[in-house]
């Protein structure tokens, strides 16, 4: 089937003059693949949002040709073409759009994807963060990949500075133990190496799971014998963080929780679902609403430096 869809992408160029060579490198991506990349990095399709985002961050955005379907942020990518689901992108029109390099994600986009494009001649890298040091990394490692080196290192060093002030803000303040809510029914939560649970950290708490898959599932019993301090749910939970708190209230399981009866109900940004520069943001947030004894006085924390395409 592959290679029916490689012949027929590929028919137009059979007659066409062979095209000159380019330069490549030799770079490992973060799932430890070796592959070769073009020196010259122009044009890039993202099927990852977290690179997507880095990418406008470091003001890269008019790099990118395509995107997948569900990229509303940042604004400026809501109109670019789109490719399809990042489950399920569609090959023809990634190579219609000639990309020098296509970004992947582990999370979020399938192995036979990756190797799809690669048997197209499409270089792919497949990024895998499963810490804030990771996300950090990620930045430097895709802005260099474009040729924007300074770039990322100059955003991932003020990303790092803000990380060390809020060390240093939490410094002697108690970890809260927390309980993240992935989704609700079934009950998914975070496992203890992810880059969410390390961002819980940084905000001054700690997952009560401490399992080794990415996302485990719990029962509501396991969840009443561990008696987090506070619920975290993410904003794209539906209703205001109020709503969500009464609709617990009433729920069997969730009406046993400590938490849930003294109103220790908090919505995290969305941001804190990617591994990208606004997962420090939402750190930030996350932090002054289970610390805010210790913000009191704080002033409001610093933007993101927005990059040079307008973002």
């Amino acid at each position: 089937m592959l290679a029916a869809v490689a012949a027929l992408l590929l028919a137009p160029m059979v007659h066409a003059a062979p095209p000159l060579a380019r330069a490549t490198r030799a770079v490992t991506d973060e799932m430890g693949r070796r592959i070769e990349v073009p020196v010259q990095v122009r044009r890039v399709v993202s099927l990852a949002p977290n690179v997507t985002d880095i990418l406008y961050s470091i003001g890269a955005g008019a790099r990118i040709a395509g995107v997948t379907d569900f990229t509303a942020t940042p604004p400026g990518a809501a109109p670019k073409p789109n490719v399809g689901e990042p489950l399920e992108p569609s090959l023809e029109r990634i190579v219609a759009l000639k990309p020098d390099l296509v970004f992947a994600s582990r999370t979020i986009n399938r192995q036979e994807t990756v190797e799809s494009l690669e048997q197209l001649g499409i270089p792919v890298y497949v990024t895998d963060a499963h810490s804030v040091e990771d996300m950090l990394n990620s930045v430097r490692r895709v802005a260099d990949l474009v040729g924007m080196g300074p770039a990322g290192e100059g955003l991932a060093a003020r990303l790092e500075k803000r990380l060390e002030a809020l060390r240093a803000r939490l410094a002697g303040r108690p970890i809260k133990r927390v309980l993240f809510v992935v989704w609700e029914d079934p009950l998914i939560t975070t496992g203890e190496h992810t880059f969410i649970a390390d961002a819980l950290r940084w905000a001054g708490a700690r997952s009560v799971v401490r399992l080794q898959q990415d996302w485990p599932r719990l029962s509501l019993e396991e969840v009443v014998h561990l008696q987090p301090d506070d619920l975290i749910f993410p904003a794209t939970s539906s209703g205001a963080v109020g709503d969500i708190a009464r609709a617990l209230r009433s729920r069997p399981g969730w009406r046993d929780l400590k938490a849930v009866r003294a109103g220790r109900v908090l919505l995290a940004s969305d941001a804190i679902n990617i591994p990208s520069p606004q997962l420090v943001d939402a750190i930030e947030q996350l932090a002054r609403k289970l610390h805010p004894a210790a913000f009191a006085a704080a002033e409001p924390s610093p933007a993101l430096a927005a990059g040079t395409d307008g973002r």
